[in-house]
């Protein structure tokens, strides 16, 4: 069972950080060059169908994994192992990205126009470097770089 969790999670992290990388590498200059929030919205459109099932499968997966590591949920929150450094840096991650996301999906991207693309890009880039973090600090759980 162990391996089937591992497998999705890295799948959900391959889509969902992939899927970020090309909005802020490829997606987000050339919408911001021609000032057009439609390319942004178009990419959305196509990217969320996989994307939130992708994260979603990632949470679920990432809650069942770190069991597997501590089945003490309350381990999960002593500084004293090393392993919950990992851990923690994931669930604060997460939580800064789900504010991100709320805060887009509810005020940004309702008001997006070409005047509000730079507060998308505020939102977009930092989302995609805590992507990269996410697997920054899952890889970290194998290779021991976070202790």
């Amino acid at each position: 069972m162990y391996g089937v969790l591992l497998f999705l999670h890295i799948i959900g992290a391959t889509i969902w950080t992939g899927g970020h990388i090309v909005l802020s590498v490829v997606i987000l200059p050339r919408s911001l060059r021609h000032r057009s929030p439609e390319i942004l919205l178009d990419f959305e459109k196509v990217y969320e169908k996989i994307g939130m099932p992708a994260l979603i499968i990632q949470i679920a997966t990432g809650l069942a994994l770190s069991y597997n590591m501590l089945p003490s949920v309350k381990g999960w929150f002593d500084l004293e192992n090393p392993l919950t450094h990992a851990l923690l840096l994931k669930f604060v991650l997460l939580l800064i990205t789900f504010l991100f996301a709320l805060h887009a999906r509810f005020r940004v991207i309702p008001r997006l126009s070409p005047e509000t693309l730079k507060l998308m890009a505020w939102h977009i880039v930092p989302v995609t470097i805590m992507s990269i973090l996410f697997v920054f600090a899952g890889v970290s759980v194998r290779t021991g770089w976070l202790y």
